[in-house]
């Protein structure tokens, strides 16, 4: 079974319009950020949100806009220093982006909460790495309890690559800040025929996506398309490997839907007719392992 399609508001040019075409395709998920759309993300979303409560909605914390930061100044819970890295983990910070993230998304439960990007803090040292990691998520769980949040994970672009971190050991730190039974229910990466390697270890039974499977985790596939750029890397002759008769487009969203373990494939499609294409690639059967494999050493090959 092919993984469901969600929209991605990164990149994505309008945001409004694109929700409402996602609403009426009959998908589940959103997924927004902060610092999205310079800040404006979750406020264009919320108009869908509330139209349509059904739809379920991941945002983040970690990343912010420079007037995100000037507010979490005055709200003190970023000193001046750390509000000019414009990336933050402080746990007084994660805890007051979240209450504004349910503002600006007009929910007062968020579905999911990911640590965006934490690999940014303390690169080189694992250990204070992981200590801010899970004092994160000890506030998020505390939000859980409160009724703010349903669960929580970690987006990351080179963490789980880069193994500044593993599945396993996001795990155990969940484990130790909720002490016990956790809510860490979601991790989100990128995965494309560009960014192979999360494929290429799956179809060995090894990294982060067959580690997330076996015990029931989201697995969010970003930057399917490589930032716009993948489709035109894709020729016709590749595309029909792939899958006779599907674009490249197509072809590309086909191949990260049918990766193990993927669960949700994040497009920013702004138009109904790029989300239409996009719903008849994952509405194919899945590729096989043998496919994906014969895919992968084309690529990789000189």
């Amino acid at each position: 079974m092919t993984a469901e399609l969600a929209l991605g508001t990164y990149r994505c040019r309008a945001i409004p319009e694109a929700a409402a075409h996602v609403a009426a395709s009959g998908a589940q998920w959103i997924d927004t950020a902060p610092n999205y759309a310079t800040g404006r993300a979750q406020a264009l979303l919320a108009p869908a949100l509330s139209d349509h409560p059904s739809l379920r909605v991941s945002t983040k914390a970690g990343y912010f806009t420079a007037a995100t930061g000037t507010d979490a100044v005055h709200a003190s819970v970023l000193t001046e220093g750390q509000a000019l890295a414009g990336h933050s983990l402080a746990p007084a910070y994660v805890r007051w982006q979240t209450g504004r993230n349910r503002e600006q998304l007009g929910r007062e439960k968020l579905d999911l909460v990911l640590l965006h990007n934490p690999e940014r803090m303390h690169p080189g040292d694992r250990p204070a790495l992981h200590r801010a990691i899970r004092d994160a998520f000890v506030v998020l769980e505390e939000e859980v309890a409160a009724g703010h949040v349903a669960g929580y994970g970690v987006a990351t672009w080179a963490g789980l690559e880069e193994e500044a971190f593993t599945v396993g050991e996001l795990l155990a730190l969940a484990a130790e800040a909720a002490g016990g039974l956790h809510h860490l229910v979601a991790v989100q990466l990128p995965v494309s025929l560009v960014m192979m390697t999360p494929i290429t270890q799956a179809l060995d039974g090894q990294g982060p996506l067959p580690a997330a499977a076996d015990v029931g985790l989201w697995v969010m596939a970003s930057a399917p398309m490589h930032g716009g750029e993948l489709p035109a890397m894709v020729d016709q002759e590749l595309a029909d490997l792939i899958r006779p008769g599907l674009t490249p487009a197509q072809a590309c969203i086909l191949a990260v839907a049918s990766c193990p373990g993927v669960t949700n494939v994040l497009l920013a499609a702004s138009s109904t007719p790029h989300w239409k294409e996009a719903a008849k690639a994952v509405a194919q059967p899945s590729l096989t392992a043998a496919q994906l494999r014969e895919i992968t050493d084309v690529l990789a090959s000189p």
